[in-house]
C-alpha cells in the first residue's frame, strides 16, 4: 500500500484492518468447517481399518441412549425434550455456528480490504454483491478448505496402514490393518 501513496499503518491500526480480519477469519473458518464436518461425518461414515473410525461391527458407548437417571447427568439430559435434542447435537451446532461467523468475518475483512485496494487505485468501491461475484474471495475460501479436507482424509486413510506408538490417534502397533478404531 505504501507504493500507492498510503502511509504505513501502526500495528494497532492493522489489527482493525480488512486484511487482518480477512486473513484471521479465513483461517478460522476452515478450522471450524473441518471440525464440524469431522464431528458430523464420523456419526455415520465408517472406514474399515482406520483408527479414526468407529467399528462398524460393534456398538460404541457414544451411541447409547442418554440416561436421565444417571447421578451426574447434565441438566438437558435430565429435562429431556427439545433441550435434550439440542444438547445431544450441541457440538455440531456450535461448530457450524462458529464456521458461519468465521465465514462472515472473512467476507467482511476481504470486502473491506478489496474496497481499500480499489480506492488506492483510484477506482470506485464495489458493492457486496459485486464483490461476491468476483473470484478472489471464493479463491481464498476454497483454497483454505481444500487443505482441511486433505488433512482429514490423510489421517483417516494413513491410520489404516501406519502406526505411532503412544499416540491416541493411532491403533496399537501390533493391530491388523483391518482392525477399526483405537
Amino acid at each position: 500500500m505504501k507504493d500507492l501513496g498510503s502511509p504505513e499503518i501502526i500495528f494497532s491500526a492493522y489489527l482493525k484492518s480488512g486484511h487482518f480480519f480477512s486473513s484471521t477469519f479465513e483461517n478460522f473458518q476452515s478450522e471450524f468447517l473441518q471440525m464440524a464436518l469431522y464431528v458430523m461425518l464420523t456419526i455415520s461414515l465408517r472406514q474399515v481399518g482406520s483408527a479414526e473410525s468407529k467399528d462398524p461391527e460393534k456398538p460404541e458407548e457414544v451411541d447409547r441412549l442418554p440416561d436421565p437417571t444417571r447421578k451426574d447427568a447434565p441438566g438437558p439430559v435430565k429435562r429431556g425434550g427439545w433441550r435434550l435434542m439440542l444438547y445431544q447435537n450441541s457440538l455440531s451446532i456450535v461448530f457450524v455456528i462458529l464456521f458461519l461467523v468465521s465465514w462472515a468475518g472473512h467476507l467482511y475483512g476481504s470486502f473491506k480490504d478489496a474496497n481499500l485496494q480499489e480506492s488506492l487505485h483510484g477506482k470506485p468501491e464495489k458493492s457486496l454483491l459485486d464483490f461476491l461475484a468476483e473470484p478472489q474471495f471464493w479463491f481464498e475460501t476454497f483454497q483454505n478448505w481444500q487443505s482441511e479436507f486433505l488433512s482429514v482424509a490423510s489421517i483417516v486413510i494413513l491410520t489404516i496402514f501406519l502406526r505411532q506408538k503412544g499416540s491416541p490417534e493411532s491403533k496399537p502397533v501390533d493391530a491388523a490393518h483391518t482392525d477399526t478404531g483405537k
